[in-house]
């Protein structure tokens, strides 16, 4: 079986624990390469075209934007999932589900067939409503169960993470 993790992450101001910090990489991109390492699948990081604001704050506005809007914000490529049995979908959650450059990629794929895990980061919101939002988008595929991972505890998250696996 063939699996692949696509996922978006951001670096740099993030809020953990109730502060902004900077993280030289990102939490979704952290549990990422414990997936990677557990399973020994290929990763696939989505980069927008247009890169977020640094801070944090501003970020968020953004991504809020987006959301209000239902944009799809073009990533400068996406991945053929053609040859995939399982696609692992990660990305930090963003006003209750995932941020809209996901959305670009699920959108532009056939899932027909696949399995499709998908994992977040968050700071106390959960999955919020993106398993159903991805049940939604991603057609013909069958929709795991989801992981959430709270961020500040991402880098302790490695058994977790098996369990789920």
């Amino acid at each position: 079986m063939s699996a692949i993790i696509v996922y978006f992450s951001r670096s740099g101001n993030n809020y953990v624990n109730g502060s902004i910090v900077s993280l030289p990489v990102g939490n979704t991109e952290r549990a990422a390469k414990f997936i990677q390492e557990l399973t020994g699948a290929e990763m696939f990081r989505l980069d927008p075209v247009r890169t977020y604001a640094l801070d944090y704050n501003e970020c968020i506005q953004e991504a809020q934007k987006e959301q209000r809007a239902n944009a799809r914000p073009a990533v400068k490529s996406l991945p053929d999932i053609s040859g995939y049995d399982t696609i692992y979908i990660g990305y930090p959650n963003w006003w209750g589900t995932c941020p809209m450059c996901v959305f670009t990629f699920m959108e532009s794929a056939d899932f027909t067939g696949k399995t499709v895990k998908p994992f977040c980061t968050h700071e106390g919101s959960g999955m919020g409503h993106s398993e159903a939002d991805i049940k939604r988008v991603c057609k013909g595929a069958n929709v795991m169960k989801g992981l959430a991972i709270h961020g500040a505890d991402v880098a302790q998250s490695k058994s977790l993470i098996q369990k789920w696996l």
